[in-house]
């Protein structure tokens, strides 16, 4: 029978038949007038699997290959609910998902019983306590940015909102963050997508990000506007000025808002055309030198009326991080702030080969940016923020100590906001109206209800931060040094951050070439006028391709 008949046919044959003695027996009821139309229902899928020539398995398994295609659709979903453990972080772990969710609910997130981590698993980490906790009044902890040459400084929250765009997130979402910002007392970083109008709604503090492409502030997309620039920053509202020169998710790509969430709204907010991939350039028009980056900075910092003036990045070539630190030695220019963007931060859509395995993860970007400010003398006066999956005390705690100065949370301020991570940001079909266009689904994001969880989790994390801070015996979070934390290496064998990882003394680039090996290969090669890399560098690639 397997001859004339394979077996992958047979649920095809069944629907067949069932639907023939179903339609026979028309008159004998209702049961077998349901029964007639299911079954033409699957004969209709069997027919068309076996003429279309997309798909090979469909034509060789009419019917019963959608049963494959079901669970793979599902398969994130039973992975999350079902299979994957608590601490599996895929990319964040359940217990991370709820100690969100509970922190903004306002519901208690104390664990009974004891902790269900391994201590003697290698990558532990823990903070040490002092038998002489402090007792600290507030946990509002701030932190001043804005340097000698800013005329604004601004008091910032040790933790922030992240930058999402308008577009990669919904109308809904913008509001109920920006209110939660507001009640809070943080700021809201508005991503590369421009100021739109849903970020200024609620009043709360924005720091306006500036991409390549100058989204808002452009001639059209990846031309620069000084004027259209000028307009906006000086609003009060907006308190920083960023300028993105790469983000830890999709380094050296370029933004990518799908064709799908691209709505007229957007087009409009943007300046780019409706129905198509809005396509941030992967590098900048306004600058193409490590010194023409200052100089912008300078331009940008006295057209916004002083306010404080940076950049984010994410650490690739060590090589153009260094040709930048050198520029601010040339030109005496200064940025007011940088923001170090982990290679494991977060993004609505990026090629998967970016997303895994392009930029350094934020750990060792952080101690590269800290220790050559600290080796320039520069970093009293430049401020370090700091993100890539910061999302509880401890996470906070870690990242501080390795040298920021204040911590973004993309993710995390989503799960505030009620997403569940269901991966499917690019698709504009978000479950919970987070990160979607269709106005269907992100219309139920009730915002009131939202900015009151997202203002929870940042209150509530903070005073889990407090917490720590005390047992530690310290009076603010920029008493956090790598001494504080203690990582596990071994079965046997633990190891302090302070000696797991190299520091630079103060003013030690000044003098020499420290005992470093990114430094000792890149340091003096670096220049301050441009990008390019060391000529060494170059002469072995030539010799290669002879």
């Amino acid at each position: 029978m397997e001859k004339w008949l394979p077996a992958r046919y047979f649920a095809f044959v069944i629907a067949v038949l069932v639907f023939v003695l179903a339609v026979v027996g028309w008159r004998l009821g209702t049961a077998n007038q349901v029964l007639a139309i299911v079954a033409g229902v699957f004969v209709a899928i069997g027919v068309v699997d076996m003429v279309q020539r997309k798909s090979t398995l469909r034509r060789n398994y009419p019917i019963l290959s959608h049963i494959r295609f079901f669970f793979e659709d599902v398969r994130p979903m039973l992975r999350q609910y079902v299979v994957e453990s608590d601490y599996e972080e895929v990319p964040f772990s359940q217990m991370q998902r709820s100690v969100v969710y509970q922190r903004a609910k306002r519901v208690s997130d104390v664990r009974a019983f004891g902790s269900e981590l391994d201590m003697y698993a290698e990558r532990y980490e823990w903070v040490n306590h002092s038998i002489a906790p402090t007792q600290l009044d507030g946990h509002d902890f701030r932190v001043e940015v804005g340097g000698p040459q800013c005329a604004k400084p601004y008091s910032a929250s040790v933790f922030n909102i992240s930058a999402m765009s308008f577009g990669s997130l919904s109308p809904n979402a913008i509001r109920a963050l920006n209110e939660g910002a507001r009640i809070g007392r943080f700021y809201h970083d508005t991503g590369e997508g421009s100021l739109s109008p849903y970020h200024r709604e609620n009043g709360g503090d924005i720091v306006w990000e500036l991409g390549s492409g100058y989204f808002g502030a452009c001639e059209r997309a990846g031309v620069f506007s000084e004027a259209k620039f000028a307009e906006k920053a000086v609003l009060d509202q907006v308190k920083m000025i960023e300028i993105k020169l790469s983000q830890g998710a999709k380094p050296g790509h370029g933004g990518v808002l799908p064709a799908a969430k691209v709505s007229a709204e957007i087009a409009a907010t943007r300046g780019v055309p409706m129905g198509e991939d809005c396509i941030s350039p992967a590098r900048h028009s306004a600058f193409d030198t490590p010194e023409g980056l200052l100089r912008f900075v300078a331009r940008l910092r006295e057209l916004s009326g002083g306010k404080p003036t940076g950049f984010k990045l994410a650490i690739g070539h060590p090589w153009e991080w260094f040709g930048i630190a050198k520029a601010m030695t040339t030109t005496g220019i200064l940025p007011d702030f940088i923001v170090v963007d982990g290679g494991e931060g977060g993004t609505g859509a990026a090629p998967v080969e970016f997303a895994d395995h392009v930029g350094v993860p934020l750990r060792e970007a952080l101690m590269l940016v800290h220790n050559t400010l600290v080796g320039l003398n520069l970093r009293q006066h430049i401020r370090v923020g700091a993100s890539g999956k910061v999302i509880t005390a401890i996470d906070l705690a870690r990242t501080l100590a390795l040298g920021a100065d204040w911590c973004n949370a993309a993710r995390g301020f989503m799960f505030a906001l009620g997403c569940l991570q269901s991966q499917s940001c690019h698709t504009d079909r978000c479950p919970t109206g987070v990160a979607t266009q269709d106005r269907s689904r992100w219309n139920k994001l009730d915002v009131p209800d939202k900015a009151s969880r997202v203002a929870a989790f940042h209150e509530n994390t903070l005073k889990a931060l407090k917490e720590l801070i005390q047992a530690a015996g310290l009076g603010h979070p920029d008493e956090l040094g790598p001494e504080h934390v203690i990582r596990r290496v071994s079965a046997n064998e633990v190891r302090s951050l302070a000696t797991l990882y190299p520091f630079l003394e103060p003013g030690e680039l000044l003098v020499r070439v420290p005992e470093h090996a990114v430094f000792q290969r890149f340091w003096s090669a670096a220049r301050p006028d441009t990008f390019a890399a060391p000529t060494e560098l170059s002469a072995r690639r030539a010799t290669k391709l002879r």
